[in-house]
């Protein structure tokens, strides 16, 4: 059985609205991952209480490949090997509780798919984009 998209209805559902997300980090019951690059909250500003971990460097760790324009991004930003310590502490942190929510953020919602299913290729079921990324949560007024 499919609905009017033609995507599987036992497909769980891998986008959430800002409203929601906001209600799910306010309660305590998930983690707001920034997937966004560090220049882009330079320029952009940044979400009070949510977790930097840049996409293109989630991508590397996996050892999946970068398209051309996402490695000029990372090269332009010059990742370090802290970078990389951070969002293995942060995994292994979550590793304990398989029943935490993680939240991805990005500009407009679609990097935020991308990190979303790598997690859950990961094994956190939970992992959900938030639909309209970091211009939606603005325009709810939660961006510093």
């Amino acid at each position: 059985m499919s609905n009017e998209r033609n995507e599987p209805m036992d497909e769980p559902q891998l986008e959430i609205s800002v409203d929601a997300s906001r209600e799910l980090v306010d309660i305590g019951l998930a983690v707001l991952l920034d997937i966004r690059q560090p220049f882009e909250l330079e320029l952009e500003g940044a979400v009070d209480g949510a977790v930097s971990v840049p996409l293109f460097r989630l991508k590397q760790l996996l050892g999946k490949h970068l398209s051309e324009e996402e490695q000029e991004l990372l090269d332009a930003d010059e990742p370090d090997e802290r970078d990389f310590q951070h969002f293995l502490s942060l995994i292994n942190q979550h590793h304990v509780r398989q029943d935490q929510i993680l939240l991805c953020l990005c500009n407009s919602g679609r990097r935020s798919l991308r990190a979303a299913q790598l997690l859950r290729d990961l094994g956190y079921a939970r992992s959900l984009s938030v639909r309209e990324g970091f211009r939606g949560w603005q325009g709810a007024g939660e961006a510093d």
